[in-house]
């Protein structure tokens, strides 16, 4: 296992809040795009996005999320979620929708395997 057993237990909990989000955020909205939810329906429509890549992109959403909640394969899912929701940014920025969120998604996943895994501590050293 690649969890820190050196990090305080408030920082393991905040990892698990911090990773809990993106991977909430992704189900869910994956879940709404398999549904072809109205919200999804409109929000692909005035994005100009075809209505055949819902189902696909929800499929894909999902296994991100799953791929990333998984301790052994977390990093990879870090790395996916990243990719996914660099394309959702420039997709909403594009339109002129919030950016933002897409972005915090992606600091939060990483941020979260931080807190927690030493292998994302060792790729990414931060000096103190």
């Amino acid at each position: 296992m690649s969890q820190d057993s050196s990090i305080s237990k408030g920082a393991r909990w905040t990892s698990y809040v911090m990773s809990a989000l993106p991977f909430l955020a992704l189900a869910m909205s994956g879940v709404m795009k398999l549904t072809k939810s109205a919200a999804v329906l409109k929000g692909f429509a005035d994005s100009g996005l075809p209505e055949s890549t819902i189902t696909p992109l929800g499929v894909v959403e999902i296994a991100c999320a799953v791929i990333y909640v998984i301790p052994r394969t977390s990093v990879l899912g870090a790395i996916l979620v990243t990719g996914y929701m660099g394309g959702a940014t420039l997709a909403c920025y594009r339109v002129g929708q919030p950016w933002w969120p897409g972005v915090l998604v992606g600091v939060f996943a990483w941020g979260g395997l931080f807190l927690r895994d030493a292998r994302v501590k060792a790729l990414i050293p931060l000096r103190k």
